[in-house]
């Protein structure tokens, strides 16, 4: 073999093509760019280096691209893969937590007219806290409310995806504004004739003034129609007479304690009787509560298929106003003066409450930590859900929803578990779990990025960088322009 040696300190010559040769290299290697690029598949947003968490079983799947296209999820694949995907808009997503958008299943825009406008800059508040859909359970707003759902489903407002009961049903002379009053079968079905006209997603009953008998009409002819029903459950009946009717869902956890009481029917009977005042008879549940009763039962609701949405963030707040200042909460900035002067009402009612009386309120609040863990344990589907509106003081839109499922982890429920009740939950509720609840292809874009892992701790739902909401990214500078004071609208 011959070598070629180079001489001592002689410089060694790099070969160097001639001009003409190295423009033909250029103009080949810009025709291959080129022509990788025309190859690129094109989308509108791309999700890069995420970790994805998978809220169905808590696994994590790293390093994914999510490739966004209008209004759908168009694939999920390794960041190697993704390459060949093109977009406007790239969002760098190393380091950060994905998770399907959150859903609050029971919230309220009310107060009337003049508040129109406050309830209206709630939205924003509530996508700010990664919350992308919520469920309207009712109030007196409700034509607003129908008009916010198309628009925000046609882009020209920016909010939650809205699902709403439209007005509620209730008996003569309620105590509640903006209801359809029914006392016959009749005046049910023409109400109900009238919510499907409105296109409702849901029937909500509640059960101030409605008669036992109507209030179980209203049930099954609604879910005679495939209705979807929420409700809150009269004293004078019992779980197992409302469920078995075909109740969907049962809002706020305290009517779940009756079940556990074997007093329940004589509890009810003495209500319907006048033989018991409404705190006398909760007094009366509360106390004679017995665990396995309450699983028994718990169970078959979880063979019906019943739902149940706890609101025990709103309980807490009530229960403890003697011991926790609100009034300084820096919340209260995105609060317009008119639904902060709602609060009042719950606040100066409680403040009437004797020594006694705030024990009681305490221990009532502590008998329904101790029920949400059997909930779950039965195989009860949880609706992670806030009661955020107005009237519920200190309970905050978006913010509230955190503050619920911190507090479902502190009752005993994994991370997961209660992860699961606000993304989950909502779209098994309404039939929607080919569409919402994972990121996968085929699915909404409703995403929030995290700094942290709420597998490991749910706090971390509160570290957001960003969110992707019907497809469009908002990043931190943008979420925190949605967090500004009250606007001047929502002021006057």
């Amino acid at each position: 073999m011959i070598r070629s040696i180079e001489q001592p300190g002689a410089e060694k010559k790099r070969s160097v093509p001639s001009a003409p040769y190295s423009r033909a290299i250029l103009a080949s290697l810009v025709g291959l760019t080129a022509a990788a690029a025309a190859r690129a598949e094109p989308a509108d947003l791309l999700v890069r280096s995420a970790t994805i968490v998978d809220v169905r079983d808590g696994t994590l799947h790293q390093d994914r691209t999510i490739v966004i296209r209008g209004r759908e999820i168009v694939d999920v694949t390794s960041d190697e893969a993704g390459r060949r995907y093109s977009a406007d808009r790239t969002v760098d997503a190393r380091g950060r937590y994905v998770i399907p958008g959150l859903w609050d299943m029971h919230v309220h825009f009310g107060g009337g007219e003049a508040l129109m406008a406050e309830n209206k800059a709630l939205l924003p508040l509530y996508v700010a806290q990664g919350v992308t859909t919520v469920r309207d359970a009712a109030a007196d707003l409700a034509s607003h409310v129908l008009e916010w759902r198309a628009a925000v489903a046609d882009g020209t407002l920016l909010g939650p995806t809205i699902f709403t009961s439209g007005p509620k049903l209730e008996g003569y002379r309620p105590s509640w504004k903006g209801t359809l009053e029914v006392g016959t079968p009749a005046e049910v079905d023409a109400a109900l004739d009238q919510l499907q006209a409105m296109r409702v997603d849901f029937v909500k009953i509640t059960d101030n003034t409605l008669a036992p008998e109507t209030y179980l009409y209203a049930v099954r002819e609604a879910t005679r129609r495939g209705l979807r029903t929420s409700a809150h459950v009269p004293m004078a009946l019992t779980i197992e007479q409302v469920t078995s009717a075909g109740l969907t869902s049962i809002e706020h956890l305290d009517y779940l304690v009756k079940a556990g009481s074997p007093e329940e029917g004589r509890i009810a009977a003495d209500f319907t009787a006048g033989r018991l005042t409404y705190a006398e008879a909760s007094q009366a549940l509360s106390e004679s509560f017995d665990r396995e009763r309450a699983m028994r039962a718990y169970r078959e609701l979880a063979a019906r298929g019943t739902f149940v949405t706890p609101t025990l963030n709103g309980s807490r707040i009530i229960a403890y106003l003697d011991r926790e200042d609100h009034s300084r909460d820096p919340f209260l900035a995105h609060i317009g003066p008119g639904l902060k002067a709602t609060y009042a009402w719950r606040v100066e009612r409680a403040a009437k409450d004797d020594v006694a009386a705030i024990e009681r309120r305490h221990r009532r609040y502590e008998r329904l930590e101790t029920v949400l863990p059997m909930l779950e344990a039965a195989g009860i589907t949880i609706l992670a859900g806030t009661d955020a509106g107005y009237l519920n003081s200190y309970n905050y839109p978006g913010l509230g929803l955190h503050e619920e499922l911190e507090l479902f982890v502190h009752c005993g429920l994994t991370p997961l578990q209660a992860l699961q009740s606000a993304t989950l939950a909502g779209p098994k509720f309404f039939g929607l779990e080919q569409r919402y609840g994972s990121i996968e292809p085929g699915r909404t874009p409703d995403l929030v990025l995290l700094a942290g892992n709420p597998l490991d701790d749910i706090r971390a739902l509160r570290s957001i960088d960003g969110v992707v909401l019907h497809g469009r990214h908002l990043d931190r500078a943008a979420l925190d322009a949605l967090l500004g004071p009250a606007t001047p609208a929502a002021a006057d």
